[in-house]
C-alpha cells in the first residue's frame, strides 16, 4: 500500500491556498483525507486555513530569515536558524515514521525542513514553483526533485509547466456580467449594481503602504456614489485602518481584516493587490483588471517579475510601492474603470490563465505515487 502524500509549505495564504488546491485535486484521483498530510509553520496562516478538516495538519517551528544586518534582525535570524534546525530534526523523524510515497513542496520557509527530509530518505519530491523566480527553498532542492511543476516556463529536464494551482471555488467562479450583478445584490449589505467595485487585497498579513494609500483614496472618493471599495487590510493593519477610516457621504467603503476571496472576486470590477503568485494566478484565471503593487525588497524581486508578466499581457498596471498613494490610485483607477479599457484589460489578463493547473499537478503526483 502506497504511503501518504505530504503537502508542505506555508507561512502566508499565498502558499496555503495552493496546498488546499492540490489536496482537492488529489481527492479527484481517489485519495482520501487519510492519504494526505499537511505540514506547515506554527507562525503562518496554516492553523486557521487548514486546521479542522480530515487532512492531518502538523505545524513545525521556524520563521523566515530577515534580509537585514540590523542588530535586532540578526537576533531574530539566530532564533530563526535554531527553529529551522528543530524543524529539520522533527521532519527527519516524521518522514521516516510516515514513509510517504511523495512529498510535495509549494515553497515558503515552512517547506525547507520536509523537503530536506525527503532528500535524506530518498522520497520522491515534487516542487510546485509558483513565482516567475522560484524562492530559496525551491531553488535549493531543484536538482533533487523528481518533478518541478512550474507556473511559468523554466529550464530543466524535470520541468512540467502547469500554471499555479487554484481552488475549485476560484476556478469555477462565474464572473459574467449577470453573475456579478447577482453577487452584488447578495452581498451584505447589498452593493448597487451600477457601482464600480474596487477590491483591495495586499496579502494575508497586509501591506501598510497599500493600506494607507487606499485610506487616502477613500477620503478622495468620500462623496462618490458610483464607487465601492472593499478593503481587506490583513490582521496586522486592521485596527489602524479601521480607526482612521474617513467619514463618507456617498462612497460604499468597507474595511475587513480577512474575507472570503471567492465572494469578493465575485463582485470585483477592478483589483488593487500585491503581486504574489497566487494572487496573480487568481486575477488572470478570472480575467480581473488590476493595479499591482509589488512588495519592495521581495526575494529576487519576484513580485515585480510576476507583475511584469501580467502588464505585458495588457491585464494590469504596475505601480511601484514607493509611488503608491491615494492620488496615484485615483488617477489609475479612473482610467481602468472606463468600459473600453476595462474590457481590453480583462481580455489581456485572461490570456495568462492556465485552467486545470491543480489537476495537472495532481496527475504528476499520482504517477510518481504509482511508481515505475
Amino acid at each position: 500500500m502506497a504511503g501518504p502524500v505530504i503537502i508542505t509549505g506555508g507561512g502566508t495564504g499565498g502558499h496555503v491556498f495552493p496546498m488546499q488546491a492540490i489536496a482537492e485535486a488529489l481527492r479527484q484521483h481517489g485519495l482520501s483525507g487519510g492519504d494526505l498530510r499537511f505540514v506547515g509553520s506554527r507562525r503562518g496562516q496554516e492553523r486557521r486555513l487548514l486546521g479542522g478538516g480530515d487532512v492531518a495538519l502538523t505545524l513545525l517551528p521556524g520563521r523566515g530569515l530577515q534580509r537585514s544586518r540590523r542588530v535586532a534582525d540578526l537576533g531574530r535570524n539566530v532564533a530563526a536558524t535554531l527553529g529551522l534546525l528543530v524543524a529539520v530534526l522533527g521532519s527527519l523523524f516524521l518522514v521516516k515514521r510516515w514513509r510517504p510515497s511523495v512529498v510535495v513542496s509549494v515553497g515558503g520557509y515552512a517547506s525547507f525542513a520536509v523537503s530536506f527530509a525527503a532528500r535524506c530518505w530518498g522520497t520522491p519530491l515534487v516542487l510546485v514553483e509558483l513565482d516567475a523566480t522560484p524562492g530559496a527553498a525551491q531553488r535549493r532542492f531543484a536538482r533533487y526533485a523528481a518533478k518541478r511543476c512550474c507556473a511559468f516556463p523554466s529550464p530543466g529536464e524535470n520541468v512540467v509547466v502547469t500554471g499555479a494551482p487554484l481552488r475549485e471555488a476560484i476556478e469555477h467562479l462565474d464572473r459574467s456580467p449577470e453573475a456579478r450583478v447577482l453577487a452584488k445584490a447578495a452581498a451584505t449589505p447589498p452593493i448597487e449594481p451600477e457601482q464600480v467595485v474596487v477590491v483591495v487585497m495586499s496579502g494575508s498579513l497586509g501591506a501598510l503602504r497599500v493600506n494607507e494609500a487606499v485610506s487616502e483614496l477613500a477620503t478622495r472618493w468620500a462623496s462618490r456614489r458610483d464607487r465601492a471599495i472593499l478593503h481587506v487590510t490583513g490582521q496586522r493593519d486592521y485596527e489602524r485602518v479601521r480607526s482612521r477610516a474617513p467619514s463618507t457621504s456617498g462612497l460604499d467603503y468597507r474595511v475587513v481584516a480577512f474575507a472570503d476571496m471567492v465572494e469578493l472576486w465575485g463582485v470585483c470590477d477592478v483589483a488593487v493587490c500585491r503581486a504574489g503568485a497566487t494572487t496573480v494566478a487568481e486575477l488572470t484565471a478570472l480575467s480581473i483588471p488590476s493595479i499591482l503593487v509589488p512588495l519592495a525588497g521581495a526575494p529576487d524581486d519576484h513580485q515585480t517579475k510576476n507583475a511584469d508578466a501580467v502588464v505585458r499581457a495588457g491585464g494590469a498596471v504596475l505601480l511601484r510601492n514607493d509611488q503608491c498613494t491615494g492620488e496615484a490610485l485615483d488617477e489609475r483607477l479612473e482610467k481602468l474603470a472606463a468600459p473600453a479599457t476595462w474590457r481590453a484589460m480583462s481580455l489581456g489578463a485572461g490570456t495568462l490563465a492556465r485552467p486545470g493547473a491543480a489537476r495537472a499537478i495532481a496527475a504528476v503526483i499520482v504517477e510518481l505515487r504509482a511508481g515505475p
